[in-house]
């Protein structure tokens, strides 16, 4: 049981989160009891069964996302990652209706063809990558506002919408291969071909930055454009976000110097780093709102 527990990496769930204080900051009626039944769906059963489920299958020996010395898995972790993501959708039937529960279904679904060995769209760089930055992203963003805000499918496609959903996408498609940059050993052992093996390891530091500059441009244009959120929302942006930066480019200098240097401490330090400062930032911008 305690394995299991370990390979359900629940504290993981506190690097996903962001997406979801991004996606309650722009919604317009909070319903608390919705808000706090999506948070627990996704963070204490979707995204824990989904860890499960890549444990399952990939059966690491090195260090994982949130889990420096995985323990062996056993076929009970298999049966766990399903009967969470069950429960995930039968509670999301009673709390919202349908289409949160399609929406936790189809999110579950992709994350099993990820692993599992028959699929495995996690061989594919450009594929998982791409992916992991819709589902992860604008997928769970748009499905965080639609349950609270209880919209109907077509008001999702409206701009104001669907740009903030392309900011959570393109901050998880800059972010993502930086999750990699210490696994790339292991994942040749498997034969998985990741975007930041594809990159190398220096590419990786230099993608990402590319990645979060586009984001900030995309941050300001959007906070220009909102009536509530003007410029000095962005300006904060910046300021909560320095340290993320800082910490990334002295990083950056030391694995110039040694590629040893891009390892899973330092990973795991700016995945720390780079979730607390948008939970914050995020978590302000829904109290200023709300």
């Amino acid at each position: 049981m305690k394995n299991i527990i370990l390979h359900l990496r629940i504290p993981f769930s506190f690097f996903l989160m962001p997406v979801y204080w991004f996606a309650l900051s722009q919604t317009s009626n909070t319903n608390l009891g919705i808000s706090i039944g999506v948070f627990f769906l996704l963070h204490l059963l979707i995204y824990p069964a989904s860890n499960a489920y890549n444990s399952y299958y990939d059966k690491d020996e090195g260090s994982i996302g949130g889990l420096e010395n995985p323990p062996p898995v056993s076929k009970e972790l298999f049966y766990v990652a399903w009967g969470l993501d069950i429960i995930a959708v039968i509670i999301a039937h009673f709390l919202s209706g349908w289409i949160l529960a399609l929406a936790l279904l189809i999110y579950s679904s992709i994350s099993k063809a990820y692993s599992n060995d028959k699929i495995r769209l996690k061989r594919y760089p450009i594929l998982s990558w791409i992916t992991v930055g819709i589902f992860q992203g604008a997928f769970t963003y748009l499905t965080v506002i639609q349950a609270v805000d209880n919209l109907s499918l077509n008001t999702l496609l409206q701009e104001k919408y669907l740009f903030p959903a392309l900011l959570s996408s393109f901050n998880l498609l800059g972010f993502y291969p930086m999750t990699q940059i210490y696994q790339h050993e292991e994942d040749a052992k498997r034969g998985d071909l990741t975007m930041s093996r594809v990159l190398g390891i220096r590419g990786t530091f230099i993608f990402t930055a590319g990645i979060f500059l586009l984001v900030t441009i995309g941050f300001f244009y959007f906070f220009q454009t909102q009536q509530i959120f003007q410029f000095p929302a962005f300006i904060v942006y910046l300021v909560v976000m320095a340290p993320v930066l800082i910490f990334f480019n002295i990083w950056f200098l030391k694995v110039l110097k040694n590629e040893q240097l891009a390892d899973y401490k330092h990973t795991m330090q700016l995945n720390f780093l780079g979730s607390t400062c948008l939970n914050l930032f995020f978590i302000l911008l829904f109290l200023s709102k709300h």
